[in-house]
């Protein structure tokens, strides 16, 4: 079974629990309708990747995001994660109404950073990608239209929870595709004050 860090410890992960739309701007980038409810979605553990993998079949694109692990049903730790995605394909996929999982939840689509406790105030909690040095993405969490709590909160409503499970809180505008050699910098702040870093190279 695939394992992330957290504070040192290596941590099974029996799976991600993933948000979309949840940041205006993104869902305009994709031409998306603002959702009634928290769209919520699956990937299972084979998804964790320590590589950033491209597809030399689809064009992958990224979206970094706030992600937090789980433990005792509780915000336990926060970390930096991207979620892979065959954008051509899951537009196809929406077009024709069917389930998104060929698009998103395919093997080795998603890598994370090290995880690290947090006990803070969420609200403070804010996200940077970077691509070749270049600021490409950054949101916080006071800026998402589900609050990462009321998404706990939500999610827990009809699945359970599993400790070392992972929830994914959705990614802001920026989105774009990834290229062999690309390097991506993931970077978690609360208030001014870096708390997780992570790079990655494409290939």
């Amino acid at each position: 079974m695939n394992v992330v860090n957290w504070d040192a410890k290596k941590i099974a992960t029996s799976k991600i629990v993933c948000v979309g739309r949840n940041y205006i701007d993104h869902i305009k980038e994709l031409s998306n309708e603002i959702p009634d409810a928290p769209v919520i979605f699956l990937k299972p553990n084979s998804a964790i990747s320590q590589n950033l993998q491209t597809n030399k079949n689809d064009v992958i694109h990224y979206e970094g995001e706030i992600t937090f692990l789980i433990n005792e049903n509780k915000l336990a730790a926060v970390g930096f994660g991207i979620d892979l995605t065959k954008r051509a394909l899951q537009a196809k996929l929406k077009s024709k109404g069917l389930p998104w999982e060929r698009a998103k939840s395919f093997d080795n689509s998603t890598v994370f950073s090290d995880f690290v406790s947090f006990n803070g105030n969420i609200s403070d909690l804010r996200m940077e990608l970077f691509i070749n040095d270049n600021l490409i993405q950054s949101g916080a969490c006071n800026l998402m239209l589900n609050q990462s709590e009321k998404l706990l909160e939500e999610v827990k409503s009809f699945l359970t929870f599993e400790d070392g499970d992972l929830l994914m809180c959705g990614t802001p505008k920026g989105s774009g595709a990834v290229n062999i050699g690309d390097k991506f910098v993931g970077k978690i702040f609360e208030n001014d004050t870096l708390i997780v870093e992570r790079t990655w190279l494409a290939n």
